[in-house]
């Protein structure tokens, strides 16, 4: 029979940290530390796949209770005490541990197996029935929340009121009659809310807890935390069961977090935050504003010390940052928890770079280390420096960047807002949990309490979200979805301004500057100036050496080519022509060109382009000075030129001489039921071959021009929406026609390349007969992803939340490539390609092109290239070398 229960105590464990799909992440690293040594209290944890046979079946087995009795009965020998024993009671914590870390998402209960009798025998084991009644009053509130569902929020009202009844500033300066009137009060409430008496035998009690923690891998909170960070509903949640040690005996106890490095800088000191006579949960939910770690060498100085050894001994085990749980219970140190610590993109790549200087961990270590798409915060704001503003007030910078948003005061509002496109700043009193919906939909979050080891603090880091916690001088107010400060007062709507670097609140929407990566890759920031800049850019070079694949960007201008050039990109993989046609005297031009009667009347018009293309083209040739550009066609239908109507259609039609009549109805002539499936691409250029004529041309005289200027220019011209090899040689046709004469005429030579888009399933599925006529393909998966799926992607936004809520998709196709459809399409598309053409280059231009998952894809199916958004370069240049690295693993 497998083994579902595993014991730690001692010095000595039944698991290792290797174990984590068994014990979960919490179960594994107390079984580790137990082996190292480190003081833990006692227990044992039930396996994760208990939990998906109970959620699956509905109850637990006879064997599973039987392995937990056996244990309990080693517990208690381990411990000396007894569960329920009224004169020497053990009592124990049971808490929740996936085998991915989800802080805060699942359900922990304190003080199990107190009741009447046990809170007596407690009182005279500790000779402080004080404590014993502050554990047994906390023990009903989280256990009737958690396993009751009568909300916590229901007891804080009553626990706030014997404060102001009894003059108490804080929970700690209730006296032992109020915490005992409180226990009674706190079980009158239960019984009137749920009908009967709170229970009372401990192994029930325990039961009940199990299943609850359990059942939290299916809260909503849960399910979103998951969906959010890409982890699977299947992995289940392990339970571990452990003695319990108490931080509120007295002032010669406390309990704390702390992360072995600061979580968001990555400076190599000891961080976090302790509470004096307090419990774990009085930290991380925010419900008092903690002490700074340092301040333990002055409260509990021989603690803190055996503390500053265990921290450095866990991260040299571990070779990485760890995020510590402990307990202080009347001067001697118990460690709660280890983990990896979340950290901010600042962080990790410093904190990377940092342990490779130390020698804890290798190159190759450090570029694994730091997650491809979380390089996205490198890339955000700060708030302008020339700026002048008072800020409203100071709180703790728990997670930064500069954002700017409207005041929301509740989850639910926030994600309605965010979700009408709405920018939203969460504003709480304190977060829990059940806000986490909130804080994935605003741009930031501010409390009123809390530090920075609070539950805002971790789950804003870990998402990137600005975050500025415990801002003393907020009161906020619910009920009337406002909060005052310092004589003023926002209310719901009025727009805020958080600097998550410093801490500062400021009224209003205030004007930002591009980070210190983007300034440095402009050029108006020095290297030496900018020490973040410098880990990432040491960490990139890493990765740049690991990865096979090359990374191409998506850029239409010179400027865009040229911020493109400065975070990395090997060339350009998608310049889409058309885009140079939005403006001034060139969308006159190309308006003429399209409501022309005839064939001269367009080469008239498309003269007038030729030397604004020419321009551009020569522009992002120099930008790419010795790098491939890769220039795609011109593809949306010739309607999204035109006005429908207005005053634009009254100076267009006096412009072009044109009745208003008349264009009115060439207008409504090119309009189109489906034009993502009409006249577009290189339809266009087969029925108006002058277009594709100019375009050409364009591109060999602009190359010409660039090349006798010393520019290393190498060419690729793309022709788009082709289903058909005889559309694609049509177009080729009339390429290379324009090349001879551009070439002939200027004698020249000049090393091209001619393929095309694969963005159809048919082109997909007739690759090799396409492959033996172009030289390269793209995939645009983009269009692809529409035309696999039959989705429009500017209407699927209606139901595709939707459809991943409820796990029809597992993620939305057009961010996440699809590996099992439009992936196989590919596949195909590949593989065919190279039997017919093995030097075919092969590339993708969607978006997906700079998503993780999809550059991994790209990298096992052997493209040559990935190309993305300039700003997502640095992304996409990282995966690759998590993907080369990971397959050679």
């Amino acid at each position: 029979m497998a083994q579902s229960v595993y014991f730690f105590g001692n010095g000595s464990a039944e698991g290792t940290r290797q174990m984590k799909g068994v014990l979960g992440g919490k179960g594994a690293n107390l079984a580790e530390m137990t082996n190292l040594g480190v003081p833990v209290p006692q227990g044992f944890t039930i396996a994760c796949s208990e939990c998906i046979s109970y959620l699956r079946d509905g109850k637990y087995s006879d064997r599973l209770r039987a392995e937990v009795e056996g244990n309990i009965a080693r517990l208690e020998q381990a411990t000396g005490k007894r569960l329920g024993d009224p004169k020497n009671p053990l009592l124990v914590s049971v808490r929740s541990g996936a085998p991915v870390s989800m802080p805060g998402m699942m359900e922990t209960i304190l003080n199990l197996g107190l009741n009447d009798r046990t809170a007596q025998g407690l009182a005279k084991q500790s000779n402080n029935a004080r404590f014993a009644y502050d554990s047994y009053r906390r023990f009903i509130q989280m256990y009737s929340d958690v396993v009751l569902g009568v909300s916590t929020g229901d007891f804080e009202h009553v626990l706030k009121a014997r404060r102001l009844t009894t003059g108490a500033q804080s929970d700690s300066d209730l006296s032992e009659d109020a915490l005992r009137n409180l226990v009674e009060e706190y079980k009158a409430l239960l019984r009137n809310a749920v009908g009967s008496e709170f229970p009372t035998n401990p192994v029930a009690q325990l039961w009940g807890a199990i299943e609850a923690v359990w059942k939290s891998w299916t809260l909503k909170k849960a399910r979103d935390y998951r969906r959010v960070n890409g982890i699977s509903d299947d992995l289940g949640t392990a339970v571990s069961v452990v003695a319990m040690v108490f931080g509120n005996l007295g002032d010669d106890s406390g309990t704390g977090v702390a992360f072995t490095r600061d979580p968001s800088t990555g400076e190599k000191k000891f961080y976090g935050e302790f509470l004096v006579n307090a419990q774990g949960e009085d930290v991380v939910s925010g419900i008092r504003t903690p002490l700074r770690i340092e301040e333990m060498a002055h409260r509990l100085p021989d603690a803190y010390t055996e503390l500053l050894e265990t921290q450095d001994r866990l991260e040299r085990h571990y070779a990485d940052m760890q995020d510590l749980e402990f307990t202080v219970e009347r001067g001697k140190l118990f460690l709660l928890q280890t983990r990896t610590g979340k950290r901010t993109a600042a962080a990790a790549v410093r904190i990377a770079r940092d342990m490779v200087a130390e020698g804890l961990i290798d190159r190759r270590e450090a570029v694994m280390r730091v997650p491809a798409a979380q390089l996205d915060q490198l890339l955000h704001p700060i708030i302008d420096p020339s700026v002048r503003a008072e800020p409203l007030c100071i709180g703790l910078p728990a997670s930064p960047g500069a954002v700017s948003g409207m005041a929301v005061f509740d989850p639910d509002r926030a994600e309605e807002r965010a979700a009408s496109g709405a920018n939203v700043v969460l504003v709480r009193d304190e977060t829990t949990p059940e806000d986490f919906h909130g804080i994935v939909a605003a741009r930031a979050v501010l409390t009123a309490r809390g530090g920075m080891t609070s539950h805002a603090a971790v789950v804003a880091r870990g998402m990137g979200r600005c975050a500025i916690v415990g801002c003393k001088d907020m009161e906020v107010d619910l009920e009337h979805r406002r909060f005052s400060v310092n004589g003023a007062t926002v209310a719901e709507g009025d727009w805020l301004t958080l600097d998550g670097v410093t801490g500062r609140v400021f009224a209003g929407n205030l004007p930002t500057v591009p980070s210190e990566v983007v300034r440095v890759t402009s050029g108006a920031l020095a290297e030496s100036a900018a020490p973040v800049y410098q880990s990432y850019s040491e960490l990139l070079g890493w990765a740049d050496e690991a990865r096979t694949l090359k990374v191409r960007a998506n850029a239409d201008t010179p400027r865009d080519a040229r911020i493109a050039r400065g975070f990395g990109a090997e060339g350009i993989g998608l310049c889409r022509t058309e885009h140079m046609f939005f403006e001034g005297e060139r969308i006159t031009a190309m308006r003429e060109m399209i409501v022309a009667r005839d064939e001269s009347g367009r080469r008239r018009a498309l003269a007038k382009l030729l030397p604004m293309q020419r321009q551009d083209f020569e522009g992002i040739f120099e930008a790419m000075d010795g790098l491939p550009v890769t220039i795609r066609l011109l593809d949306p239908p010739l309607h999204e030129f035109l006005p429908h109507g207005g005053e634009e259609s009254k100076l267009l039609a006096r412009t072009l001489d044109l009745p208003r009549a008349d264009l009115a109805r060439i207008v409504e002539g090119l309009r189109e039921t489906n034009p993502m499936l009409g006249h577009r691409g290189c339809r266009l250029g087969i029925t108006f071959p002058e277009i594709t004529e100019m375009q050409g041309r364009a591109v060999f005289e602009a190359a010409v021009k660039a090349m006798r200027r010393g520019i290393d220019v190498q060419p690729e011209i793309m022709v788009p929406l082709v289903s058909t090899v005889e559309e694609f040689e049509h177009q080729r046709a009339i390429l290379e026609r324009a090349a001879e004469q551009v070439l002939g005429v200027m004698g020249e030579t000049i090393e091209y390349l001619i393929g095309t888009m694969i963005e159809l399933p048919r082109a997909a599925l007739t690759a090799d007969e396409i492959a033996r006529s172009a030289q390269f393909f793209s995939f645009g998966t983009n269009d692809l992803t529409q035309t696999t799926f039959g989705l429009s992607r500017d209407d699927a936004g209606r139901f595709l939340p939707t459809y991943i809520e409820r796990g029809i998709f597992a993620d939305d196709p057009f961010q996440v490539l699809d590996a099992r459809g439009v992936g196989r399409l590919v596949r195909i598309a590949v593989e065919d390609g190279r039997r017919v053409r093995p030097d075919l280059k092969i590339g993708i231009c969607g978006e997906h092109g700079g998503e993780p998952r999809s550059v991994g894809l790209c990298h096992d199916m052997g493209f040559d290239y990935v190309s993305c958004s300039p700003f997502r370069v640095p992304i996409a240049r990282l995966a690759a070398a998590h993907a080369a690295l990971g397959s050679s693993r």
